[in-house]
């Protein structure tokens, strides 16, 4: 017998001994009280650069493929599944709720509720609650959360002349109307719009946003180059060292024929010398931020299976960790927009009845460096906590030992919707691998938004 044969027996049989101990449907409990809600496993794509590996393909795609891989590593049957709650930032028109279409398409149970959310980048830490939510109130006990997001396969629009003509066109009942109509019709009106960069609200794109907040809060271009390349850096160390292999899966697209196992914005060998050379994006006069400190544009998608602790535990699940609690937060868009972390943390904290300096890790979404930066700051300020928060102490100062320990979104990249599932996996995985604890994951968003989330594992 050939070995290859003798591989291919191998894995039949794990296959098939896989299926026979399958965790059978057996009909939900509810939650009781003090029960826990469980986050059981969690999986990604790799993120890949706008126009690179998932060029061709649509989130809606990279959400089925991440949530179908994620249910067949984690072996559960899935008429368990009782309720998907999926985000996606850039909607495309003609599929909007991207949550039901990954249940038809995944081999889920037609009869699966699904429904989709936005909250910008953080949206996936709102899927991720509002299944949470819908375990405590004993709704359901097996739900699935997460986002996908591209920013390669984008809905491009017309313009708004275009558009009243395309349908005026449509009611027309004569040929002389219809060329009437026509007759109107310029050039420009014919060209493409693309998805919009800058905030509805306020015209300011999330470049300009952070520019202020660099000039507002004194973060330095140097600063910023620094953090930057700390964050890829970290990042190269944690694949090198395959932290991150058990929970980005690998991604095939069409035709098939190539592969990708790791995010391709990471720089692997990222020097500090480097930075320097790159000229502003934003404000090319006087601006600090550049490509190299900001995020890139990324396309990928992020899952989450999710029980409540009693039901896990029926199942013979070991939980990844435990949602303790979270909180939201929202402010001005038109100053200081990418502050949402410095407002949301104090909520969760709060809610946990715990403080900063109770925190194994903390895990802030790198939007840019200098939104970073200017929370830490804001983190460690009196100042900030007596006019904004109107407390009379800091949130706290944050150990840069415990801070990002794996790098972060300037590293990974960042499709929107997809990030907070990402960072909720990765955390709850980096305090497994430290013997358990308790970390903060947060996040800034489009809008003035902030998510904060107090994660423990044991």
């Amino acid at each position: 017998m050939s070995n290859k044969t003798e591989v291919a027996e191998k894995e039949t049989k794990t296959t098939t001994a896989k299926k026979t101990t399958a965790r059978k449907a057996t009909k939900a409990k509810k939650v009781g009280s003090g029960d826990r809600v469980a986050v059981v496993a969690g999986l990604r794509t790799p993120f890949a650069r706008q126009l690179t590996h998932f060029k061709s393909t649509n989130a809606i795609d990279m959400g089925k493929m991440v949530v179908s891989e994620m249910l067949n590593r984690a072996d559960i049957e899935l008429s368990l599944i009782d309720r998907v709650v999926f985000g996606q930032v850039l909607i495309q028109p003609e599929a909007p709720n991207i949550a039901r279409e990954i249940v038809l398409g995944s081999g889920m149970d037609v009869n699966t509720d699904a429904y989709s959310v936005s909250r910008a980048c953080a949206t996936s830490f709102q899927s991720t609650v509002n299944i949470a939510e819908s375990i405590m109130a004993g709704a359901i006990s097996v739900g699935v959360a997460g986002g996908a997001d591209t920013s390669s396969v984008v809905p491009i629009g017309v313009t708004k002349k275009l558009s009243a003509m395309l349908l005026n066109l449509s009611k027309a009942k004569t040929l002389g109307q219809r060329l009437k109509i026509l007759s109107q019709l310029r050039p420009s009106d014919l060209a493409p719009v693309p998805p919009s960069v800058k905030e509805y609200s306020t015209g300011l794109t999330m470049g300009q946003n952070a520019e202020q907040m660099a000039r507002d809060h004194g973060i330095s271009r140097e600063e910023q180059d620094a953090f930057a390349h700390r964050s890829h850096t970290l990042a190269a160390k944690a694949w090198e060292a395959g932290l991150l292999d058990d929970e980005v899966m690998t991604a095939y697209v069409e035709p098939f024929k190539e592969s990708l196992s790791r995010d391709n914005t990471v720089r692997f060998n990222s020097e500090l010398d480097a930075y320097k050379k790159l000229r502003p994006a934003f404000d090319k006069k006087h601006g600090t931020l550049t490509a190299a400190n900001s995020t890139a544009l990324t396309d990928g998608a992020a899952s989450l299976l999710m029980m409540s602790e009693s039901r896990a535990k029926e199942l013979g699940y070991e939980p990844l960790g435990f949602i303790k609690s979270y909180g939201f937060a929202a402010i001005d868009a038109t100053h200081d927009m990418l502050m949402g972390p410095s407002y949301a943390t104090p909520i969760a904290l709060d809610r946990a009845g715990m403080k900063l300096s109770d925190l194994d890790l903390v895990d802030m979404h790198e939007a840019f460096a200098a939104q970073t930066l200017c929370n830490v700051k804001a983190f460690a300020s009196k100042q900030f906590a007596e006019e904004k928060l109107n407390r009379s102490s800091a949130i706290g100062e944050i150990d840069m030992d415990k801070f990002n320990v794996l790098g972060g979104s300037l590293a990974y990249g960042h499709p929107f919707a997809a990030t907070g599932a990402r960072m909720i996996t990765q955390t709850l995985r980096e305090l497994k691998r430290r013997g358990g604890g308790t970390a903060l994951t947060t996040a800034c968003a489009a809008g003035g938004l902030g998510a904060a989330m107090i994660l423990e594992a044991e």
